[in-house]
């Protein structure tokens, strides 16, 4: 055990290793009283299921770091200091809740359900859900130290808000002014260019989310070919000069799978032991810290049997 010294360097190695063994103690209490009215059996159970990012035990700190693992219910998308001691509750879920609903609608007119074609009644979704509630959970993500949930949230916020502003009939004359000066076409290609920065932005936000869990990935990715695939389909246009309907549904079915994603890890962060009798299985990459460590514990127990 590290003691301390005269030497600067040595105290501050003696502080962190003194944190270590404190994060450890407090995982094996938390997990002792998760687990003490388990047989020796269901606790084995227990271990193995929070290998793969569910069941009870599965958001407990047991990293000597004193971190908790990637979890798209957190909206983190890699390792994190616990926040038991924060005076807010997990805004996550409260964001992607907004931002699944609004793109859940959006998606269906995409795709022609219904032969719904006009996308007006999103105006006020986005406004009011997908653009100021989401907009508040980034800000609340900031307060709680969460830059990559800040960042995303508050720009898809963002997004919806301007989405609004750009589809609101009459209120700002945007479509119509620039359809009066160029014609359609000008529209529709600038809004593609609308489209393909958000496909840009969402690939940044997606290269974060390579080390985390498949579900938290694989909304990025459903949500990054959305915006690409509704891109495309504004800037390559039918022989008629209108957006080109097979890509648009394309787009507008990927959309609708982030927004089922989103809803996913929403209720990651929604559910626990004490509102719900099961777990949302998150699954961690193979080649994420939280996976390599577990390949580690797993190698050490069949060291030790």
């Amino acid at each position: 055990m590290a003691t301390t010294t005269g030497h600067d360097g040595a105290g501050y190695q003696s502080k962190e290793y003194n944190s270590s063994a404190d994060s450890g103690d407090a995982a094996r209490t938390q997990e002792a009283a998760i687990t003490r009215h388990m047989t020796a059996e269901q606790h084995e159970t227990a271990k193995k299921a929070a290998r793969f990012g569910y069941g009870p035990l599965a958001q407990i700190n047991t990293a000597e770091s004193g971190l908790l693992p990637a979890f798209g219910g957190e909206f983190q998308p890699g390792t994190y200091k616990g926040v038991e001691g924060r005076k807010f509750a997990n805004p996550a879920p409260l964001g992607l809740s907004a931002f699944a609903l609004t793109t859940f609608v959006l998606s269906l007119i995409n795709m022609g359900t219904r032969s719904v074609a006009e996308p007006n009644i999103v105006v006020a979704i986005a406004f009011g859900y997908g653009g100021l509630v989401q907009l508040l959970a980034g800000m609340w993500e900031m307060a709680v130290g969460n830059t990559f949930g800040a960042t995303a949230l508050s720009s898809y916020g963002g997004f919806w808000i301007a989405f609004g502003i750009i589809l609101t009939p009459g209120g700002f004359e945007i479509a119509s002014s620039i359809e009066a000066g160029q014609g359609a076409g000008a529209f529709y290609d600038s809004f593609g260019f609308f489209l393909m920065g958000w496909f840009i932005f969402t690939t940044l936000l997606l290269i974060a989310t390579l080390r985390s869990t498949v579900a938290f990935f694989c909304l990025f990715f459903t949500l990054d070919m959305a915006f690409l695939l509704l891109g495309i389909g504004y800037l390559q246009r039918d022989a008629t000069d209108s957006p080109n309907p097979p890509i648009i549904k394309a787009g507008g079915f990927f959309g609708l799978l982030a927004a089922f994603l989103a809803w996913y890890n929403a209720m990651a962060g929604i559910l626990d032991t004490s509102n719900s009798f099961f777990i949302v299985p998150v699954a961690h990459f193979p080649w994420s810290v939280t996976g390599s460590n577990r390949r580690k514990e797993q190698k050490a127990e069949r060291t030790n049997v």
